[in-house]
Order: structure tokens, then C-alpha cells, then sequence
């Protein structure tokens, strides 16, 4: 077929060709140059699908460097690392974790390439920040819980119970002290609900963290605690500190003899009673489809690894069952819980 050199314009071009040509011809011949002319003025690239991520992964953290929440996450970007290529850090706390958390459900540019440690207070800030601007469930996509820990039911070792049942009927009948790192924690709400459903006579004692809350603690200041596994065991195994029950609702295997909450206490009320410090990945809702299963798939992959499954003893800690919307169902779970608690317990900020 001849180009259109000879011609100065389309109209040139269909006079000269229609000459002594039926229809038939002449739809084949505009048809043709139409194809050829629209693939020389305007050709259409091959795009390929991109691959998520396209750009570094933040992981942020919602809470001061060097807590549980930041050494968790840290180990967990690094480990990403190896799944997703560039994974950075970063620590905003405030507000018992809802300053972070509201900045990533308001979205941005980058809110595509941003995902969230959420731990307890994630639920139980819903309940006692009155005016929060965002849902816990409703506004994320949730990728995994990662990470579970018990906390554990302690007392000073020179404390009178030596057992769940001493120190129920000692609460119900006299007055008990409480420590916490602070409100709205979940060592705080742990004791609450451990209140809320014995009818034991307790009174919180909030300290301004695990540093000033622990000393007082080991020295009989406060009766119990229901501290995070990893602040205490240490404690527990050189014999400071005893530990009465743990809150999940099986026994750990880093203190196989020491009871369920709900296994001591069920006597007292407790047969229900069930609370740990979970760490899971959130991301704002608008992550892409493809995108979050990349993020489900990779955390899967870390917690397969061998890396991943030495980092646990050191926390005293198991991995988390809970990936997808089974994960979204256990925090809405959680809200539902906390938010019951908090009313009973008159918790507000």
C-alpha cells in the first residue's frame, strides 16, 4: 500500500483512491490507513502491571522509642526488608496511640505506601478518647496480627497470696492496690476487667510508665499488677516477683505452671476472662487490593522464619493466629470488650 507522501491531506488522499474503486475497496483502503495512521500518531505504550511497593514502606509506630511496640516493629521491618526491599521506621506517639493512628486513617500521598503497629491501645482508645475523628475497624484494612503476649498476674515476693483464689477473697473483702504504667494501657484495663468481673475492691495506681511503675511494684508499694510478660518474667524467674495467673487463655509456654486467669478464677467469675498484648500491621483503607495481599503474603513469610521464631523467646511471646478479616474481627471484638470495660469502670481521658 502506498503511504500518504503523495498526498497533502486525507481529503487529497480519498479523492485519488476512490477513483474506479467499488465501496468494498474503499473501506478496506480507509480502513487500513486509518490503523496505520493511528499507530504512528498515537502509539500505545506496553504497560506492564507495577509491582507494589513502588516506593520505601513506613512502618509507623504509635508509641515512644523502646517500648514493646518499637522493638517489635523494628524486628519486623528488618525482616521485611528481605520481602519488600526498603522498610524505615518511624515513631509518633501521643494520646496513648491515637495521634498516629488518626493521622493514617486521614490518608495522604503516601498513605499507599504506610502501614501501622497496632497493639491494645488501638481498641481501647476508641472507648476513652471521647471526639476521636476516625473508626478502629472501619477506616483500616488489617494485614496481620504478628505478635501475642500475655501479661501476667504478679505480686512482690514478699506478698501474703499465693494464689489467684487468696487474692480474690482478699480483694473482696478488704481493699487492694494496682499498679499500671498508665491509663488506658492494657495492663490498665487489664485490672479493670479483672474488677469489673470478680466485684474485688481495687484501686488503680497509675505511674508514668513501666519504669517508674515496676520499681514501685518489687517493692510491695502496690499489691499486683497485671504487667506485660516481657517487663516482669525476668522478675519471676529470679524469684522478685510471683506470678499468680497469666490472661490468655492458655497457659504460656514460658510459665507452664502457673495458670489461666480463667483456669484459676473461674470460681470467681473468670471463666470468661481473656486479654494479652497483641501487635498486628494496619494500613489506611484505601490500600490497593494488590497491595495488601504483597503485605499479608511477606508478613507470613517473616513469621515462617527462623529469624522471626528466635526473636519470641525474648519476649515471652507467641505469634499471632489472627490474618485478614479474621484479624479485623478480633479488634472489633476488642473494641466491643474495652468499650464495655471503660463505661463500667468510668475510664475516660
Amino acid at each position: 500500500m502506498r503511504t500518504n507522501v503523495r498526498y497533502a491531506n486525507m481529503q487529497s488522499f480519498i479523492k485519488e483512491e476512490t477513483k474506479g474503486t467499488s465501496m468494498n475497496r474503499l473501506i478496506v483502503k480507509l480502513t487500513s490507513v486509518m490503523t496505520l495512521a493511528a499507530a504512528v500518531t498515537f502509539p500505545i505504550p506496553s504497560v506492564a502491571a507495577s509491582e507494589w511497593p513502588a516506593d520505601t514502606v513506613k512502618l509507623i509506630v504509635p508509641y515512644s522509642p523502646g517500648g514493646t511496640t518499637d522493638i517489635v516493629s523494628r524486628k519486623v521491618a528488618d525482616l521485611l526488608k528481605e520481602e519488600l526491599g526498603n522498610v524505615v521506621v518511624e515513631n509518633r506517639p501521643g494520646a496513648g496511640s491515637t495521634v498516629a493512628t488518626g493521622q493514617l486513617a486521614r490518608g495522604g500521598r503516601d498513605a499507599d505506601h504506610t502501614i501501622l503497629m497496632a497493639s491494645p491501645g488501638h481498641a481501647i482508645g476508641a472507648a476513652i478518647y471521647p471526639g476521636l475523628r476516625y473508626d478502629p475497624v472501619e477506616d483500616f484494612r488489617f494485614i496481620r496480627n504478628v505478635i501475642s503476649i500475655p501479661n501476667v498476674m504478679v505480686v512482690p515476693a514478699s506478698s501474703a497470696y499465693n494464689s489467684l483464689a487468696e487474692f480474690v477473697e482478699a480483694a473482696r473483702n478488704g481493699e487492694v492496690t494496682f499498679s499500671s504504667p498508665g491509663v488506658g494501657s492494657s495492663v490498665h484495663m487489664s485490672g479493670e476487667l479483672f474488677k469489673t468481673m470478680t466485684g474485688a475492691n481495687m484501686i488503680h495506681v497509675p505511674f508514668r510508665g513501666s519504669g517508674e511503675a515496676l520499681p514501685a511494684l518489687l517493692a510491695g508499694d502496690v499489691d499486683v499488677a497485671f504487667e506485660n510478660m516481657p517487663t516482669v518474667l525476668p522478675h519471676i524467674k529470679s524469684g522478685k516477683l510471683k506470678a499468680l495467673a497469666v490472661t490468655t487463655t492458655k497457659r504460656s509456654p514460658f510459665l507452664p505452671d502457673v495458670p489461666t486467669v480463667a483456669e484459676a478464677g473461674s470460681d470467681f467469675g473468670l471463666a470468661g476472662y481473656k486479654t494479652s498484648a497483641w501487635f498486628g500491621l494496619i494500613t489506611h483503607k484505601s490500600m490497593p487490593d494488590d497491595a495488601v495481599l504483597k503485605l499479608r503474603t511477606s508478613v507470613a513469610d517473616v513469621m515462617a522464619g527462623e529469624s522471626f521464631k528466635s526473636f519470641l523467646p525474648q519476649l515471652g511471646a507467641e505469634p499471632g493466629e489472627e490474618d485478614g478479616e479474621v484479624f479485623r474481627t478480633f479488634v472489633a471484638e476488642e473494641v466491643v470488650k474495652w468499650d464495655g470495660v471503660a463505661q463500667q469502670a468510668n475510664v475516660k481521658k
